[in-house]
Order: structure tokens, then C-alpha cells, then sequence
């Protein structure tokens, strides 16, 4: 089973760490990830760009675009890594590593089991 594993965070604190706090976290993320991916588990991780280089488009049949993400929240989703894992109790440790590695964040992993889509079939 896939899951996403989402990161949150308080963008405007993560991104005013120093260099040498930033670089020891993703050494730290890093190597929790390359236990995933020898594991065969690892599938794309993706780190957002902040959110003042967001858009957001409405749901409608005129479409209108807008600066920024819709939702004003105190913790932005940062990023996400896709892994693969036997059950949810599997997805929960993965999740747990990756919250260690950066444990001095405010913020949270959300875990949501994925459901691929491919044009043409059906759910």
C-alpha cells in the first residue's frame, strides 16, 4: 500500500533557520530516506517551495486564480514523501522516523493512504 506522508510546518520559522540547523535536519531526513529506498520503499519526495509562490485556482466553471494558498493556517504543508508499506502500522514507523530526524520542528506528518489514479480506470 502507498501513503503519503505530508510535512507541516510553520514556514515562516523553518524558513528563517540558520544554514548549519537546516543542513544537520536534512542530513538527518536524508538518511531516513535512504533506509526507505534501500528497503525498496522509497518513492518521490518532493519539498515545496514556500507558499508566497503559490496560486490557487477555484473550483468553478470560471476558474479564477488568486496569490498564495487558499487555506490560512499556522502550519503550511512543506512537502511529502511517497513510501511504500505493509500496513498502516508500517507507514505509522516510517512516519514516526522521519518525525525524529526532525524533531526540533513545530509542526507534523500526516499519513493518507494513496489511491493511484490511471486514465480509464476505475477506482
Amino acid at each position: 500500500m502507498l501513503y503519503a506522508v505530508l510535512c507541516y510546518d510553520r514556514e515562516d520559522l523553518t524558513e528563517a533557520w540558520p544554514e548549519d540547523r537546516m543542513a544537520g535536519t536534512m542530513a538527518r531526513l536524508e538518511a531516513v530516506q535512504a533506509d526507505l529506498a534501500a528497503a525498496g520503499r522509497l518513492g518521490p519526495v518532493a519539498r515545496l517551495m514556500p507558499t508566497a509562490h503559490a496560486k490557487t485556482v477555484t473550483k468553478s466553471e470560471m476558474p479564477t486564480v488568486t496569490d498564495g494558498p487558499f487555506a490560512e493556517t499556522r502550519e503550511q504543508l512543506l512537502g511529502f514523501f511517497i513510501i511504500d508499506c505493509a500496513d498502516a502500522a508500517a507507514a505509522e514507523a516510517a512516519a514516526a522516523d522521519l518525525a525524529r530526524a526532525n524533531a526540533s520542528g513545530t509542526g507534523v506528518y500526516e499519513l493518507r493512504p494513496l489511491r493511484l489514479l490511471k486514465p480509464g480506470v476505475l477506482p
